[in-house]
């Protein structure tokens, strides 16, 4: 039956352009039959003769009443294609109106017509109904029909929809509408027991541990996570099954990224990769935050970089005096500053170009501030490059750092928060051994001055400057090979925002002297890491794409460590922060050994400064490096 109304369908006229009065006339016409019909069932198609010899002026007021109101209201404007909650709302408005008035003239007649009803108001109420029921009937039955003839060339995809709140509504409706595609909902998957088994928009929901055996009984193509799922564990067991049947997986954005509050197709996006490896949000406690950085002017090292930048967008959530962004990189702290300026209408902050070796620069920079609070996060990061250009590596995170620390005890900062790394712990880099030497100075110099020194130590950051994860995605892009220097070696993960919240909350409960590291949750093999973001994008491993690996890099280990073998530690109040317990080095003989290594690095003589570090760094064991032939035979 729906294939021949289709087909008399096609030969009609009601495209978007259609004609405004077209529609008018149709719904003056459903009118006209709605009180017709109401009469024949209020009197059992037997109408009195009273009522039968007027029933053409009762149907001309009728129609009269109903056109006022349609003028009125515009039911008619709507594209009937596109026919939505909004115009049965509009329907069921105009058509109480029209009610009304009927039911005014009704009242006037009977006061002025000798105490008769020119319509007897049990029939106003029935024309009432049919006249809603048909006028948002026909044009449900257009739309549907537009939709099967739109969708006959297309090649249905059954899709399946995580999530039943309004996000969930708006995607099946979203997709529903896309004039590309022929999109079908086969189901609903949630994880909360009240809305399993019910339906949504005539759509079962199920429990999202029933995904597989949906699987099974139809041939799903997509799967669209219309909600962040906070429960990480279930999102990634789901994850895992599509990506195990090839299912393309989708994440809608939050309601609040939607454009002029609509969702449309191009705003829903694949899953990436860094999606699955986020974390439970952390729950910090921002007064204790907000009392350490209240009033204070906050000077940022480095804060054109991944981790300084974030470190500036989550200072501006408090009541900072001032906030100094320092950095050498001109075009990334131009973008910042734009950031600031632009989108988040920061106002107390000032851009400052340098380099924190520089000496007259920064002590120029501590005179103009008087800075409160350091956040050190300017450094060299990149492994390999450094074991290469080894005095550089000392230049910036030892020299560098030890120049900002003693500037900051001279002019009375309070505390100095120093951005270090997992390669410090047990190194086998030149890059890690440079931290930690920068870790020890500032260790050892807390002792004796008023400002409180404390080191943040954590692995990678998803989305750094650096980070495998934005390099693997440019190589999966162009075609491949993605590239894994060893099939076993691993990493830590964390997120920019997650680590620097981290940062923050170690600065309002550090005291001076520690080290604090974070809870980096499990360590990841890169391989497994590279073959789901290559699933991820829907290719086929192997056969669209191939991975190689390259042999470990210069100075790279095979799995990183968050302590030292001498170290073990204790828990604070947070759950994901820990303080090392270290061993305690005397500052006169490392600013001796110190000032010795600085004092070589205008040599560039890599192999001495190199043997420096070791005996500095007795645990500094090089690895896939030329310099590993000066490592201390262990007795």
């Amino acid at each position: 039956m729906l294939q021949k109304i289709i087909n008399i369908i096609r030969f009609i006229p009601l495209s978007s352009s259609t004609p405004r009065w077209l529609i008018l006339v149709i719904d003056l016409l459903i009118c006209s039959f709605s009180i017709l019909f109401s009469f024949q069932l209020r009197f059992n198609f037997q109408i009195p003769e009273e009522y039968s010899n007027d029933l053409i002026k009762i149907v001309s007021l009728v129609v009269i009443i109903r056109f006022a109101s349609f003028l009125i209201f515009k039911p008619f404007a709507g594209i009937i294609r596109y026919t939505s909650v909004k115009d049965t709302e509009r329907i069921l408005m105009v058509t109480l109106f029209g009610t009304c008035l009927l039911i005014v003239v009704n009242f006037i007649s009977y006061f002025f017509l000798n105490g008769q009803n020119i319509i007897p108001n049990g029939i106003i109420l029935i024309d009432f109904f049919i006249t809603v029921v048909h006028m948002t009937s026909y044009r449900l039955l257009i739309k549907t029909v537009f939709a099967e003839i739109k969708n006959s060339t297309h090649r249905k995809l059954n899709v399946i929809i995580y999530g039943t709140g309004r996000a969930g509504l708006a995607t099946k409706i979203t997709l529903e509408h896309d004039s590309a595609i022929r999109y079908k909902v086969i189901a609903f998957l949630d994880n909360q027991d009240h809305n399993v088994g019910k339906k949504l928009e005539g759509v079962h929901i199920y429990s999202y541990d029933k995904l597989t055996n949906l699987i099974d009984n139809f041939s799903v193509s997509m799967l669209f996570f219309s909600r962040k799922e906070r429960d990480q564990d279930i999102r990634n067991e789901i994850t895992e099954i599509c990506l195990k049947n090839d299912i393309k997986i989708l994440a809608v954005p939050p309601a609040n990224n939607w454009i002029d509050g609509e969702l449309t197709i191009p705003q829903i996006k694949r899953v990436k990769i860094e999606d699955l490896l986020e974390r439970p949000p952390i729950i910090l406690d921002p007064s204790r935050i907000n009392n350490e950085v209240n009033n204070k002017v906050v000077l940022v090292t480095g804060a054109a970089g991944s981790i300084g930048s974030e470190i500036v967008r989550q200072l501006t959530q408090f009541r900072v005096n001032k906030l100094i962004l320092f950095d050498q990189a001109e075009s990334p702290l131009h973008l910042i500053d734009l950031e600031l300026f632009e989108r988040i209408r920061y106002k107390t902050y000032e851009i400052e170009i340098g380099d924190i070796t520089n000496k007259s620069r920064l002590e120029n920079l501590f005179l103009t501030y008087k800075p409160d609070i350091v956040f050190h996060a300017a450094a060299y990061k990149h492994v390999p490059l450094m074991e290469y250009h080894p005095a550089e590596a000392v230049r910036t995170n030892v020299s560098g750092t030890k120049i900002l620390a003693d500037f900051s005890v001279k002019y009375q900062v309070k505390k100095f928060i120093m951005i270090s790394t997992d390669k410090a712990v047990n190194p086998t880099s030149v890059m890690g051994a440079s931290k930690r030497l920068a870790e020890i100075y500032i260790q050892s110099l807390n002792d004796f001055c008023l400002t409180s020194f404390i080191t943040t130590r954590f692995g990678n950051v998803l989305g750094s400057n650096g980070s495998v994860i934005p390099r693997f995605r440019k190589q999966i892009e162009s075609g491949g090979p993605v590239t894994i220097t060893h099939p076993n070696i691993t990493r830590y993960f964390m997120t920019i925002p997650e680590a620097c919240q981290l940062v923050l909350e170690a600065c309002a409960i550090g005291q001076g002297g520690e080290i604090f590291i974070f809870n980096m949750g499990k360590s990841i093999r890169i391989v497994d890491l590279a073959k789901k973001m290559i699933r991820l994008t829907g290719l086929k491993l192997g056969r669209d794409i191939q991975i190689e690996f390259t042999g470990l890099r210069p100075g790279e280990k095979l799995f990183e460590e968050l302590l030292n073998d001498k170290e073990n530690t204790t828990p604070t109040y947070h759950p994901k922060i820990l303080i090392a317990k270290t061993r305690k080095y005397n500052f006169d003989k490392v600013s001796v050994l110190l000032n010795e290594l600085i004092s070589k690095i205008e040599d560039a003589d890599s192999v001495f400064i190199v043997k420096l570090m070791k005996d500095m760094v007795p645990e500094f064991k090089s690895q896939n490096s030329k310099f590993a032939k000066f490592d201390k035979k262990e007795v």
